[in-house]
């Protein structure tokens, strides 16, 4: 069974990522790696550093990501909505079914992540209600 790390905030992105992010290098990544979660249902070790996601992004220098302590204060709202701990290991399936019921479905994303760059982009796909999340 394949294993991941993932920042918990980054459960939000999956469930909004509809092909746009950064460059087409860190779009590409997300991708492939949604596609392995939803088809693999690995484990998730839940990490406060840089992760699958960060591997593309722009933001990450020398394995740190410049605006780390404002994505932490993401990490950190999703493991107290969803009654999680750092280095736990979570299924995939078990993660994003927290997520879309103790955050998205509870319309409690914006209390989250409302800062930050992407938030229009995922308040227009939550008004549609194409969230890709696999536990609906």
């Amino acid at each position: 069974m394949s294993e991941y790390s993932l920042r918990p905030h980054h459960g939000l992105c999956i469930a909004f990522f509809i092909g746009k992010g950064y460059n087409s290098d860190f779009t590409k990544n997300m991708a492939s790696i949604i596609e392995q979660l939803k088809l693999n249902n690995p484990q998730i070790i839940l990490v406060s550093e840089a992760d699958i996601i960060c591997r593309y992004c722009p933001n990450l220098k020398n394995g740190l990501c410049t605006g780390n302590e404002k994505v932490l204060s993401f990490d950190n709202a999703v493991m107290n909505f969803c009654g999680l701990e750092y280095r736990q290991s979570i299924s995939w399936n078990k993660l994003s079914k927290l997520i879309n019921e103790n955050i998205i479905k509870s319309g409690c994303r914006r209390l989250i992540c409302g800062s930050c760059q992407w938030d229009q982009l995922c308040n227009q796909i939550a008004y549609t209600g194409h969230i890709n999340t696999s536990s609906k």
